[in-house]
């Protein structure tokens, strides 16, 4: 990656951020999209904010990617989404211009890349047959999930037809530092080590966590792998926790006083009960499989939350939400 020109979307978000400080460390010169410039200096990329570039420009809009000419980027991450799954159902046209239209705008604006890794969504799986495989017919089940696999899509599409090397990958569930608190490890993490009761479903329905690290090791593989040119690739550690277990785990790890309710509150009508991937594409086309042990990346983690709340957290006010936060 060093010296390389690469292009990041969405480098605000709480994946990207990491993969836009991994690149950095790495050497990379990078770029990234940003439709306002003042909102995305925030906490999650403020070390490394002087070592980058900023390109203020709306995926929605094509006109304004023009400036992305002026990069020549050889490799491309796009991460920008809505990606909101809940409140997808009353965005319904915003999911659709970002995650589909968004796009395709960018495609055509990189055209003559060497490299353009598409992020999708394990959302776009919906009711399968566990572990979760990429030669399952996806059928998700929110516009979000439905949006992303749009996305993925087009990308195939310019693939097969003009050879544009595509490369998809399919991320199951994150976790780790810098992570928004609306995401159940943060949020379980943070009423923990602040003694609130945990409210929960009886938590039965199982996920996969994978580390976030773990994931930015694949993004990098998947750039520098000519083999996965044109692959769909799952990324995930193939380790299903049931919720109810994910709650206990964190509440014994952060030694925490909190009341657990777990069973005062409903499933989901629309639940998937369990959920995990395939990972032997991975392992076979890029040589991939987690580093960081799950309970060691929750150590991690839950520290690094422990300093947060040390930082910022105010018994009038509360807890800051990250996105609010400047450096």
């Amino acid at each position: 990656m060093k010296n390389k020109n690469i292009l990041v979307t969405g480098a605000a978000g709480f994946i990207a951020s990491h993969l836009v400080r991994k690149l950095v460390n790495l050497g990379a010169n990078v770029t990234i999209i940003t439709q306002y410039k003042s909102l995305i200096n925030n906490v999650r990329i403020a070390d490394v904010w002087d070592k980058i570039n900023i390109i203020e420009a709306d995926i929605r809009n094509i006109d304004s990617l023009n400036q992305i000419k002026k990069i020549k980027p050889e490799i491309v991450y796009h991460l920008a989404a809505y990606n909101h799954v809940g409140n997808s159902f009353t965005h319904i046209s915003e999911c659709f211009d970002v995650n589909a239209k968004g796009t395709a705008n960018l495609m055509e604006a990189c055209k003559g890349c060497s490299k353009f890794v598409y992020t999708s969504t394990s959302e776009i799986y919906g009711y399968q047959e566990v572990p979760f495989r990429e030669d399952a017919t996806p059928k998700p089940i929110s516009p979000y999930g439905i949006t992303k696999y749009s996305g993925e899509l087009y990308a195939r599409m310019k693939y097969h037809q003009d050879k544009y090397p595509v490369v998809v990958l399919r991320p199951f569930n994150n976790f780790g530092p810098y992570q928004s608190e609306a995401a159940i490890i943060p949020e379980i993490i943070i009423n923990c080590l602040l003694g609130r009761e945990i409210k929960s479903t009886e938590g039965k329905q199982t996920r996969e966590f994978n580390f976030v690290e773990n994931i930015i090791d694949g993004f990098i593989l998947a750039a520098e792998k000519d083999e996965a040119v044109g692959k769909i690739i799952n990324l995930g550690a193939t380790e299903e926790i049931s919720i109810k277990d994910l709650i206990l785990k964190i509440h014994q790890l952060t030694n925490s006083i909190s009341k657990l309710s777990i069973g005062s509150s409903e499933y989901r009508p629309t639940e998937i009960w369990r959920m995990f991937c395939d990972n032997k594409i991975a392992k076979k086309t890029l040589g991939w499989e987690p580093k960081i042990l799950f309970e060691e990346g929750l150590k991690k983690t839950i520290e690094w939350y422990k300093n947060y709340i040390n930082l910022y957290y105010n018994k009038d006010s509360g807890l800051p939400r990250l996105s609010n936060l400047r450096d």
